[in-house]
């Protein structure tokens, strides 16, 4: 080969191996690039997924508050024996306080459908004991809410007083259904 030969096969490998350079460069460019941004989607994934576990913790936090706060488990909670387990409850409440139960009426619910029952209770004692059975109500572990309260002097004992109840328990199962501001 002649050295003008040489020179054009120098120029030539020198221009082929750029070329070769250049569109490896453009293929590894758009691969990396293609991998940054499958990267960054995962990124993106995983502050949005992390973020709605964060959502859910904040709800888990409150309804395990609301749950030590009255003492309720609503997965405990039967519908066939959660009347006779509150009954049985708010009448040991009563006596806890310090409070006479007396006769005690359990009613079928109304027909709203969020209601599993209605107790009307009656009894008599001291005023501590029946603001306590009040008091106590609250952390039963039971859908509770007293439609009524009635208060009256015993006459035939000074004082104490007379307490008639309403209280309404609640188809936690409908309540949950139902929704609201404060469920």
């Amino acid at each position: 080969m002649t050295p003008k030969e040489k020179r054009t096969v120098r120029i030539a490998g020198i221009g082929i191996a750029i070329y070769l350079v250049l569109f490896a460069g453009v293929q590894v460019w758009k691969f990396t690039a293609r991998k940054h941004a499958e990267y960054m989607q995962l990124v993106a994934d995983a502050q949005s997924l992390k973020d709605e576990v964060r959502r859910y913790d904040d709800r888990i936090a409150v309804v395990k508050k609301l749950m030590e706060q009255f003492h309720m488990d609503p997965v405990s909670l039967k519908k066939s024996s959660v009347v006779a387990e509150a009954s049985s409850a708010i009448q040991k409440a009563a006596q806890g306080s310090g409070f006479q139960v007396g006769p005690v009426r359990e009613s079928p619910a109304h027909n709203s459908g969020k209601e599993l029952a209605s107790i009307e209770l009656e009894g008599s004692g001291p005023v501590k004991g029946a603001v306590g059975l009040i008091y106590r109500l609250e952390g039963l572990g039971y859908p509770l809410v007293i439609d009524s309260t009635q208060f009256s002097s015993d006459p035939m004992r000074p004082g104490q007083v007379k307490l008639k109840l309403t209280i309404t328990i609640l188809d936690f199962d409908q309540v949950q259904k139902a929704g609201g501001p404060h469920a």
